[in-house]
């Protein structure tokens, strides 16, 4: 297949400049022509002619390029004139004069690379985070709703659903919390210990770790594990029964879909929730023990004797927060899991989405907690 070529060769005539155009003018050759093209120094307020009777072939990129050198041209102050165009060609060159020229377009500054920008993407985000805290406490409403309704007929409460939940949200968790908590108290003990010797306080350290454990870290670790691992497995669930159009046919057949998926795992992680967080205490506990024994030498009755110090509100302080955790854990499963929409990525998504909404909101009012009993002195 031959090579396709295209020339443009400028010429003088007496008070006249001539740019011959010879060969393919085509969209294969648009970008060496494009050069050339804008190389073109013609004096201001000289006439220009451009000499079309070479060109053999000719597409639209071809008839854009001299359109547009006959427009820069007269922009700046040229007399153009075209002359030799074969008759073949007039109708593209209308038909590309009469789309017109457009400006290039700027290439747009992100918005909120400016201050105006900055400001209305916080507004935007700030707007989006109030819509969702309303759209929560709605869901939170209706699922408070559904409860009582079931309290006036509690014969329509599932129960096997509810002892199956417990069985996957307490039972099989139970390994997994254990062994984090044992470990968590293994460390407190051992840091607190290095870090009290340097001031002859290391019998201390049980105080150190029971408190930390019993007060905060061991429901805030249960927690935190459950909205990692039941938190998601509720969004994933609900969310492929959406891609599946399950729920749809709940509510086609009769069935409240917040009564049959939600309350269900509600009830479930209410009742499992405390257990494990009593599971955690004995374990993070026992941790720091066995650490206290083998780093300071402190007996296990020397230590539960050190741990009986303790106040008694330290545990129960910690057995408080673990219902709060629960709704806050399977509200918000549940409820990112019925904001799925029809897609596979949604699921993965808001399974995500779901699991740092449940941690955060977690840790936030473990916060407030904290503010609270610190104003009751507790």
């Amino acid at each position: 297949m031959p090579s396709v070529t295209a020339t443009l060769v400028a010429s003088e005539e007496p008070g006249s400049l001539v740019l011959a155009a010879t060969g393919e003018w085509l969209v294969e050759t648009a970008a060496e022509l494009d050069r050339r093209l804008r190389g073109i120094d013609a004096p201001k307020g000289r006439p220009v002619t451009l000499d079309l009777s070479g060109i053999d072939r000719l597409d639209t990129a071809g008839a854009w390029l001299l359109l547009r050198t006959e427009h820069d041209l007269r922009a700046r102050g040229n007399t153009v004139e075209m002359r030799n165009l074969r008759p073949n060609f007039e109708p593209l060159i209308d038909q590309v004069r009469t789309a017109g020229f457009l400006p290039p377009a700027r290439h747009p500054r992100p918005a909120h690379h400016t201050i105006a920008g900055f400001i209305a993407r916080i507004g935007e985000i700030s707007m989006g985070l109030i819509t969702r805290a309303y759209s929560i406490l709605g869901f939170f409403g209706l699922v408070s709703a559904t409860a009582l309704r079931l309290v006036r007929h509690p014969r329509r409460l599932n129960v096997t659903a509810i002892v199956a939940q417990m069985e996957q949200t307490g039972v099989n968790a139970l390994p997994i919390v254990a062994l984090l908590t044992f470990l968590i108290g293994v460390v407190i003990a051992y840091q607190g210990a290095d870090y009290l010797r340097f001031y002859g306080l290391e019998s201390y350290t049980v105080q150190l770790t029971g408190a930390s454990i019993l007060r905060e870290l061991g429901v805030l670790l249960t927690a935190i594990i459950l909205a990692g691992r039941s938190g998601s497995a509720f969004t994933a669930q609900i969310g492929t029964m959406r891609v599946n159009e399950e729920i749809d046919a709940m509510r086609t057949i009769g069935l409240d879909p917040v009564e049959v998926l939600v309350l269900p795992r509600l009830f479930g992680l209410l009742l499992t929730l405390p257990m494990l967080t009593l599971c955690a205490n004995f374990m993070g506990v026992f941790g720091g023990g066995l650490m206290a024994w083998g780093e300071l030498g402190i007996s296990i009755p020397e230590f539960l004797t050190h741990l009986s110090t303790i106040a008694p509100w330290s545990f129960w302080i910690g057995m408080i927060k673990s219902p709060f955790f629960a709704v806050i854990i399977a509200l918000i499963g549940c409820y990112e899991g019925f904001q799925v929409a029809g897609s596979a990525e949604s699921v993965g998504r808001l399974t995500t989405l779901s699991v740092v909404e449940a941690i955060f909101l977690v840790i936030v009012t473990d916060a407030g907690f904290s503010i609270f009993f610190s104003s009751l002195q507790i």
